[in-house]
């Protein structure tokens, strides 16, 4: 087994020792990337997160403390509002909870590490192993969904920990928003262990686990609240404000264009009622829609975002009067363009819901896209054609 090094790394809290990656890991060197299944004898300090070293049939692993300290929860935060979170990665492989036995619980976790910290304090109090997929930082229900929480990555990780020799007997407990990704009977026809769907929440695993592995409907029923949905709104806006100043660049070069030139008065004049309707159509698709889910007419997500980006622009063009009411073709471009966005930002938090599934969200895009791009070329046009009658060509 391949033995670990430790780099010194430079935080906000100081300078600390931590593992860095193997070659051909698949992860970036990062002070929240652990070690794999060993380490060495001589370890320097190990990360906030882990108690220690133990050693097993299969060399020394990485024990983990079920306690969250104040950089978990400040890493919980970041990785909620911002680009972090495809950084917040622990190196795949096999982790220590308590002191685990050759009879002790096997726990899958993704390597998205806010996946794994909710399992270890799910762990309080229990002897148990964690096994890391690499899922390339991405949690457990969109890995399955993608494919790296599966059969195969499943698999490999047995065979690589070499989980056989570290425990007697062979069960292995899968998160039940894993299911997806993972075919039981493959994964025991390769190597030997049966797969458990345990409990749909870390929370019910002590109880699971002291209920000889059966779980009750309330283990089993996903609680998808508003709060749920209002945490996960971040990571819906956080991109679409990266993208944001390339539409107002785009906006306020159409509009300030003129024969002589290119006017800023112009441009703000004309462009600023499309930029505040830019912004009204994030918050309808990427916040409204996402926290209102279930109350929102339809079971599609593209006509929930079209309700309410449409309800939204009229709000705006009507109490506000964004857009000049007597010009018929700056109103169409606004009706046709803003609402449509709404329905496509509204449509990317499918992945983060389980109010759907993979063939619901590929047919959707499939009617989906083509309506987009329709109706974005019309909006283009209506404007063209209102920049061909200010310049008085038609």
């Amino acid at each position: 087994m391949q033995a670990i090094k430790f780099v010194t790394r430079k935080d906000g809290k100081g300078t600390q020792s931590v593992p860095s990656c193997p070659p051909d890991s698949g992860c970036t060197s990062s002070p929240v990337l652990t070690q794999s299944t060993s380490c060495t004898s001589e370890e320097k300090d190990l990360p906030l997160w882990a108690t220690g070293t133990m050693m097993t049939p299969a060399g020394m692993v990485m024990k983990v403390s079920t306690d969250w300290s104040r950089g978990d929860h400040w890493g919980m935060i970041k990785s909620r509002i911002s680009a972090y979170r495809m950084k917040y990665a622990v190196m795949p492989g096999l982790y220590a909870v308590g002191e685990p036995i050759k009879d002790s619980d096997v726990f899958i976790s993704a390597n998205y590490k806010l996946s794994f910290d909710v399992l270890r304090r799910g762990l309080k109090g229990l002897n148990a192993w964690i096994l890391v997929l690499d899922t390339k930082s991405i949690n457990v229900w969109c890995a399955a969904g993608k494919g790296t929480f599966g059969t195969d990555e499943l698999v490999r990780r047995i065979a690589e920990a070499h989980l056989d020799t570290v425990v007697s007997h062979r069960r292995i407990i899968v998160p039940q928003l894993g299911a997806v990704g993972v075919r039981a009977s493959a994964v025991r026809k390769r190597t030997g262990f049966r797969v458990y769907f345990g409990p749909v929440d870390a929370r019910y695993i002590r109880t699971y686990v002291q209920a000889g592995y059966k779980k009750t409907k309330e283990m089993s029923t996903i609680d998808f609240s508003m709060f749920d949905r209002l945490v996960l709104t971040p990571m819906e806006i956080n991109p679409l404000t990266k993208k944001y100043p390339w539409f107002a660049a785009g906006i306020l070069l159409l509009f300030g264009l003129q024969p002589s030139g290119i006017l800023f008065e112009k441009a703000w004049a004309g462009g600023a009622p499309f930029l505040l309707l830019g912004v009204v159509s994030i918050l309808a698709g990427a916040f409204i829609t996402p926290v209102l889910l279930p109350f929102i007419p339809c079971r599609s997500f593209a006509i929930k975002g079209w309700l309410v980006g449409m309800l939204s622009v009229l709000f705006a063009v009507q109490v506000f009067g964004l857009v000049e009411r007597h010009n018929t073709i700056m109103l169409a471009a606004a009706y046709l363009f803003f609402p449509i966005a709404s329905s496509y930002f509204a449509l990317q938090f499918t992945g983060s819901t389980t109010f759907t599934g993979m063939s619901g969200v590929k047919r959707e895009l499939k009617i989906g896209i083509p309506v987009y791009v329709i109706m974005a070329g019309i909006s283009l046009l209506l404007l063209v054609l209102y920049k061909f009658r200010e310049w008085r060509l038609v």
